[in-house]
């Protein structure tokens, strides 16, 4: 996928986001007022914040759509990050207050009046939002977007949390059915208690990637094994080093040093650093690599020694001279 038709597909998606969460929030807000559930409630919080994520993920990948400029030589890939640690820090103050609706809920408990549309609207917002994420996390791992694939995991988070709260509204109504006299509405604040955590846990990890990508984390050790891969298996490479790796939004930024014959002509040269090039581009889509070729003096600097295509064992290959 080129990179004018991934910002199209990010932006359709992220739009569908958009409008499926204005709706539940609007069900689950009427839902959880009328029957009055304080997990419908939190619910409705969930996907409030759900809809404002949706909304920053919307702006970022507009953002970081556009290309360098002389302002920004490296374009604006990391409007990305920015929006999924923005979404992190909304996620852990919409929990820090279902946690304090809830206690309240527990402290002081309120009968729950039609469970049955509680239940249905929960059902229904799980539905949708199963659907909604599915269509994300396809459009997020296509193109590599964090802001599209955090949006995918707020609303695959919503889904778990729906079906919880469905499934303690459920009981609260078969138990007080069965048991008719006895009201265990303290289920309530517990489940929405439960959901607050799930949340919290989404939020810590949203915020670690994206704060990783914020400060220029290496890419994953999977990821710097396969790139080291390709320049050892490229014919004319003696040695590598220096290899450094970062992204910014869906852009990985490769950097490396290569060793190669002291005789080899610029334009071999020239052609060996291309091949490099297309072939780590072929594996990681929106790749921008800068490669640096070095003669090799046979005299290897301990950080090439790991990386040298030719025997080691040899006097000259075994000194820390550069």
């Amino acid at each position: 996928m080129n990179v004018k038709n991934a910002n199209t597909a990010k932006l359709h998606v992220v739009k569908l986001s958009v409008v499926s969460n204005t709706v539940l929030v609007i069900f689950k807000l009427i839902a959880g007022l009328v029957i009055g559930s304080v997990s419908v409630l939190s619910e409705a919080i969930h996907s409030g914040i759900d809809l404002v994520a949706a909304l920053i993920a919307y702006v970022a990948v507009r953002s970081s759509a556009k290309p360098a400029d002389k302002d920004h030589h490296y374009g604006h890939g990391k409007f990305e990050n920015i929006s999924g640690f923005i979404e992190a820090v909304l996620i852990f103050l919409a929990a820090a207050w279902i946690i304090y609706e809830a206690v309240k809920k527990l402290i002081h408990p309120q009968a729950i009046e039609l469970i049955g549309w509680g239940i249905l609207v929960m059902g229904l917002s799980a539905f949708v939002n199963m659907v909604v994420s599915q269509m994300l996390f396809k459009v997020g791992n296509a193109t590599d977007s964090i802001a599209i694939k955090a949006d995918a995991w707020h609303l695959r988070t919503d889904v778990y949390t729906s079906l919880g709260v469905m499934a303690g509204l459920f009981l609260i109504w078969l138990i007080e059915l069965v048991w008719v006299g006895h009201h265990v509405h303290w289920i309530d604040p517990v489940i929405a208690i439960l959901v607050a955590l799930l949340i919290i846990k989404a939020a810590y990890n949203l915020t670690a990637q994206s704060m990783g990508d914020l400060l220029d984390g290496s890419l994953p050790k999977e990821d710097n094994t396969k790139i080291e891969g390709l320049i050892s298996a490229q014919k004319g490479v003696i040695s590598f080093k220096n290899l450094k790796t970062r992204k910014a939004g869906a852009t990985r930024f490769i950097e490396s040093e290569i060793l190669v014959d002291s005789g080899m002509s610029v334009v071999d040269a020239h052609a060996l650093t291309d091949y490099i090039i297309a072939d780590i581009g072929r594996a990681f889509a929106d790749a921008k690599v800068t490669i640096h070729i070095e003669p090799c003096e046979k005299k290897c600097p301990e950080e090439c020694l790991p990386n040298c295509a030719e025997p080691k064992t040899s006097v000259d290959r075994v000194g820390n001279d550069s």
